[in-house]
């Protein structure tokens, strides 16, 4: 039996994914090993020069690398993976040397001059190299990105899910329904005489509330994804001396913030990452804002807390229950919260619960009958905490999860970015449009098929059927060099 042909490489992309490209893959640094990875369409000038002899294909060999004077400059191993079976569709060479990085930059320098043509990839090329020859999709190629940034253990498994395909398939499956419609549609644009009782026969309205319900499902999972990929930026402030440092400090579970009694001791912004159920949160210490600022430094130290307030996904409002409702504490709090942007969630919280009297303080407030319960102290107003003793801490967790729209568990979820929320969003704006034709006495079946082709165009864009170079180049940019 004669043996199946090959299958055939990629056809030569146009401009500059012709040439042939090399990059150090590994970080930089010091490290026992160090990868260069070159891929193009043809790299036989490359392997000959650096490795003096035929490979074979997918096979780790150790061998010398081989230098322009002929002599070896290390010793290491070399894979081949031709075209079309590798990373970017390509013939792709990977040299795994000792990770020096002037030996990396030796290694890289030989390369360049002994393959015609080669240069150095720009940042995220092999992936998008392989995205243009159909060996990921957008969403995948995204998710490899994602998957070397992910700060929690959630967002890592996430990714990985996502780079197998499972976001690409809902898509994929979500698109193949919309499709299906559309022929239905359009086919019976054709005979106008059967648009009477189409919608009843096709049952359309049946098929697109099916369409609502899985894009709403879908929806909900890549807003869980993208806050597992980019998680919720929250800002503490108050006034100067509540205790903002030293909450900082215990929801890091270390001292990252100098704490003292002195008030205005924290000058300028301190942040640290956290995460609460898998999810990243980017908690950001402030100076205490008051209007009567000691000097320059604080004043500045104040402008940039607005600045991260204004930025913030959401605010912490930190204040001393051992000055709750004193007059003077409460103008400067009336005063911080007349500037507290209006698009900017707040969380009021109220700390130093375990100083003495402060029981009676916040039952004067109207706190007090809120601070029960197994979870801890939860007031609908409010949270009453203790930075220093750790009371209530759990509850502020929670209450931050909450604020942040975390619902769904991370098993079984994919990552996702704030772009292919918007996608779907748009998508399920085009549902209900196509819902609403449906739905009309004399329904217009040419603007239901147009709505269902922009809702179509629009889930194309997470998958990258429809994609602009701009798009590309903005995603791909962000990727590391060798990637």
């Amino acid at each position: 039996m004669r043996a199946a042909p090959p299958a055939p490489a990629p056809e030569p992309l146009s401009g500059r994914h012709r040439d042939p490209i090399v990059a150090v893959a590994t970080a930089p640094g010091r490290g026992a090993v160090g990868i260069v990875r070159a891929s193009g369409h043809d790299l036989s000038a490359l392997i000959d020069a650096v490795c003096a002899r035929a490979l074979v294909p997918r096979q780790a060999t150790l061998l010398p690398f081989i230098g322009s004077d002929g002599q070896p400059l290390d010793r290491g191993l070399v894979i081949h993976f031709p075209a079309p079976h590798s990373y970017t569709g390509e013939d792709v060479l990977e040299l795994q040397a000792h990770g020096g990085p002037v030996l990396l930059q030796l290694l890289l320098a030989r390369c360049l001059e002994a393959q015609p043509g080669l240069r150095l990839a720009t940042p995220g090329e092999f992936t998008e190299r392989a995205f243009l020859n159909d060996k990921l999709d957008l969403a995948q190629a995204e998710a490899v990105a994602d998957l070397i940034d992910a700060s929690t253990e959630a967002a890592a498994r996430s990714a990985a899910r996502s780079l197998t395909g499972a976001f690409s398939a809902e898509v994929a499956q979500l698109a193949a329904c919309i499709v299906d419609l559309r022929m239905l549609v359009e086919a019976t644009l054709d005979f106008p005489e059967e648009e009477i009782d189409f919608l009843e026969r096709a049952g359309a309205r049946a098929r697109l509330d099916a369409i609502e319900a899985t894009l709403e499902q879908a929806l909900t999972r890549a807003q869980q994804g993208a806050l597992l990929r980019e998680g919720l930026r929250v800002v503490i402030a108050g006034q100067p001396n509540v205790g903002k440092s030293s909450l900082l400090n215990a929801l890091a579970g270390a001292e990252l913030a100098i704490v003292t009694p002195i008030p205005g001791t924290t000058r300028d912004r301190v942040s640290e990452t956290i995460q609460i159920e898998g999810v990243p949160l980017h908690v950001i210490d402030t100076a205490g804002l008051r209007s009567d600022a000691a000097d320059e430094v604080e004043r500045i130290g104040i402008g940039r807390s607005w600045e991260a307030i204004v930025a913030a996904d959401a605010v912490l409002f930190l204040h001393d229950l051992g000055h709750l409702g004193e007059p003077e504490a409460v103008a400067a709090d009336a005063a911080i919260a007349a500037r507290l942007p209006a698009g900017v969630p707040v969380l009021d919280v109220y700390n130093k619960a375990d100083l003495p009297g402060a029981a009676e303080h916040a039952a004067a407030g109207g706190l007090a009958e809120r601070a029960s319960g197994a979870g801890g102290p939860t007031p609908a107003r409010g949270l009453l905490i203790s930075a220093r003793t750790g009371l209530g801490l759990d509850a502020l967790r929670q209450a931050l999860l909450q604020q942040a729209g975390w619902q769904a568990a991370p098993e079984g979820l994919f990552i996702a970015r704030t772009r292919h929320v918007q996608a779907l969003r748009r998508t399920l704006a085009h549902v209900h449009a196509a819902q609403q034709h449906a739905a009309a006495r004399d329904a217009a079946l040419e603007l239901l098929a147009e709505e269902l082709r922009l809702a179509h165009r629009e889930l194309g864009e997470i998958t990258g059927e429809f994609s602009t170079e701009d798009l590309l180049g903005e995603i791909f940019g962000r990727f590391c060099i060798g990637k």
